[in-house]
């Protein structure tokens, strides 16, 4: 296994302002990578500089071997992206979009149907392949938008919020979808705003913030590295502040010094709790 996503010094600005500020990056051929990061930590930046929809300001991309400065067509064609905002055409049938898209990827036209069929029968859609995009629900949607960007079998799949605005049935449907294109050999780059989404599928996570990536490594990695054990617990007026401890007797001990009348519980350290401490929420105090 190689590295089939690299960024090195990764950096973007816009009239003065650092967006993104100088990241590095690997992603592991056959992993399922996420990227967190709260509302303006740069992430957009990020993955649009990696999809080859935005040049750097500086620093190097490399995309299943082939560099962006050099072999900016190869390494496109390595990529498929499923944007967070639906751009399927809803005046046509589904599989009006996946052909338009297999024909915007320059597939030989010998080649269309069988894809369109195999992919139809992967993501069971066929009941909807000729209804129009207007008809579906928003989470057959989202599966026609992932067809029509691994059509060409991209290596690397970029799914920015693909769960984002669904209901939880549709939430899981598309869950499941993501570990089964993975298990077919798919490298899967993830953004999502759900931190138990990112802790769920993903073999290693980036956490952005202010433009940085501040924690890099698998969720329990992650985890560990605050501490296994959180203290959560409230004083009488209701303020909440959790700690973490490196076991349950540390967090125990910690508890015994606590008045009687707070409100007090002891859990193992999520991925949530991580991404709140690395991004500076006042009553994550860390760990001790």
């Amino acid at each position: 296994m190689g590295i089939i996503i690299k960024a090195e010094g990764l950096k973007k600005s816009f009239d003065g302002f650092e967006a993104v500020k100088g990241i590095d990056i690997e992603v592991e051929e056959g992993e399922v990578f996420g990227f967190l990061g709260p509302n303006g930590a740069g992430k957009t930046t990020s993955i649009r500089m990696l999809t080859t929809m935005l040049r750097p300001t500086s620093g190097s991309i490399t995309i299943n071997g082939f560099g962006l400065d050099k072999d900016l067509t190869e390494a496109k064609a390595s990529i498929g992206v499923c944007q967070q905002h639906i751009s399927l055409d809803k005046d046509i049938t589904v599989r009006q979009n996946i052909k338009h898209h297999a024909i915007l990827h320059k597939m030989p036209s010998k080649e269309i149907n069988p894809r369109i069929e195999e992919l139809s029968e992967l993501m069971e859609l066929g009941p909807h392949m000729d209804k129009e995009v207007a008809e579906l629900s928003g989470g057959w949607k989202r599966k026609a938008s992932i067809v029509c960007s691994i059509i060409h079998r991209p290596k690397i799949l970029f799914l920015d919020e693909p769960t984002a605005g669904l209901d939880t049935k549709s939430r899981h449907m598309l869950w499941d979808l993501i570990r089964q294109l993975n298990h077919l050999g798919t490298t899967i780059f993830l953004t999502t705003h759900y931190i138990e989404e990112a802790e769920d599928l993903c073999d290693r996570v980036a956490i952005l913030n202010q433009g940085k990536v501040v924690a890099l490594g698998s969720p329990r990695e992650l985890c560990d590295s605050v501490g296994r054990i959180t203290v959560e617990y409230s004083d009488e007026k209701g303020k909440k502040t959790m700690l973490q401890f490196p076991d349950r007797e540390s967090g125990k001990e910690f508890m015994a010094t606590l008045k009687d009348n707070a409100t007090m519980s002891l859990r193992k350290t999520t991925l949530e709790d991580v991404f709140l401490i690395m991004t500076g929420e006042e009553y994550f105090k860390g760990g001790v």
